[in-house]
C-alpha cells in the first residue's frame, strides 16, 4: 500500500471534490496549498500512476444536460460471448459505461450492463435498439432499467487529520 506524504494528502483533500472551476484548477490548487502548478500536476500525475489516484475526468450531471432517460440496459450473453459482446457494446459509441456482473439465476440471467443516456423515450428506445444490433444473436434477452432519480456519485473521501492513516476497507 502506498503512504501518501503530507503534500500528497493535501493535493487529494483539495481536489476529491473537484478540481475548481476556473481557467487554471490546477493554479488555484497550487495557489491554496501554496504550492507550484507543476508541483501539483506532476504530483497528481505520480499518484495517478501509482493507482492512487485512478482518474481524472468530468463526471457529468446528465439530468442538468437535458438527458432525462438514462438507462442501464442489461444483457443476457453467453458467458464464452461476454468480452465480444461489450466490445460491441462500447462500439456503438452511445454507451457511457459498460460492465460484466454475476448472474442471479433463476431469477436474473443478466450478466452484461451497459449505460445509456437520452433527452427523451423514443431516443432512448433508438439507442437500445441499436445495442440490441450491435450484439445480434450473442444477445440472448434483456431488459432496461431507467434511473427515477441521480444519485450522488462520489468515492472515497480522506479526512483532514494529520498523518498517514490508512482508510477503513470493509
Amino acid at each position: 500500500m502506498t503512504k501518501l506524504d503530507d503534500i500528497d494528502r493535501a493535493i487529494v483533500i483539495a481536489t476529491q471534490g473537484g478540481l475548481p472551476l476556473v481557467a487554471d484548477p490546477y493554479g488555484a490548487v497550487a495557489d491554496a496549498l501554496g504550492l507550484s502548478a507543476e508541483v501539483v500536476i506532476a504530483r497528481l500525475d505520480a499518484m495517478q500512476q501509482d493507482g492512487v489516484v485512478r482518474r481524472i475526468g468530468v463526471v457529468p450531471n446528465h439530468y442538468a444536460l437535458g438527458y432525462r432517460f438514462n438507462g442501464m440496459t442489461v444483457w443476457d450473453v453467453a458467458d464464452d460471448h461476454v468480452e465480444e459482446a461489450g466490445r460491441r457494446l462500447c462500439a456503438t459509441g452511445v454507451v457511457s459505461h459498460c460492465y460484466q456482473r454475476p448472474r442471479l439465476l433463476p431469477d436474473w440471467p443478466y450478466n452484461i450492463f451497459a449505460m445509456i443516456h437520452a433527452r427523451d423515450e423514443a431516443a432512448a428506445t433508438a439507442l437500445v435498439e441499436r445495442l440490441a444490433t450491435a450484439l445480434g444473436p450473442l444477445a440472448r434477452g434483456h431488459r432496461v432499467l431507467f434511473s427515477t432519480r441521480i444519485l450522488k456519485k462520489t468515492g472515497l473521501r480522506l479526512g483532514r487529520q494529520q498523518g498517514g492513516g490508512t482508510p477503513c476497507s470493509g
